[in-house]
């Protein structure tokens, strides 16, 4: 279930960027996966495109980084560090 709270924080944080924006859609996601959060790139995206669906990130283009440095604070975490939306 730690994957489901990470990915409900990530979805929340696209929707305020959007919403913000004033968002048609959203285009590209980059996020950095801690060292901890016990998700591989590739698991990340098949999570993504299930939380995804339906909603103004359905489609975006995804960039998972694995991060390997397990003593930074945000080890345990998802970091939200770009997004590209089309207005």
């Amino acid at each position: 279930m730690h994957e489901a709270s990470l990915m409900t924080g990530l979805m929340r944080q696209l929707r305020e960027i959007a919403a913000r924006e004033g968002a048609q859609r959203i285009t590209s996601v980059q996020v950095q996966l801690g060292a901890l959060s016990h998700l591989s790139p590739e698991h990340f995206a098949e999570h993504f495109e299930q939380a995804a669906a339906g909603t103004l990130a359905e489609g975006a283009r995804l960039d998972a980084v694995a991060s390997d440095a397990i003593d930074d604070p945000a080890a345990q975490d998802i970091l939200l560090l770009s997004v590209e939306v089309e207005t």
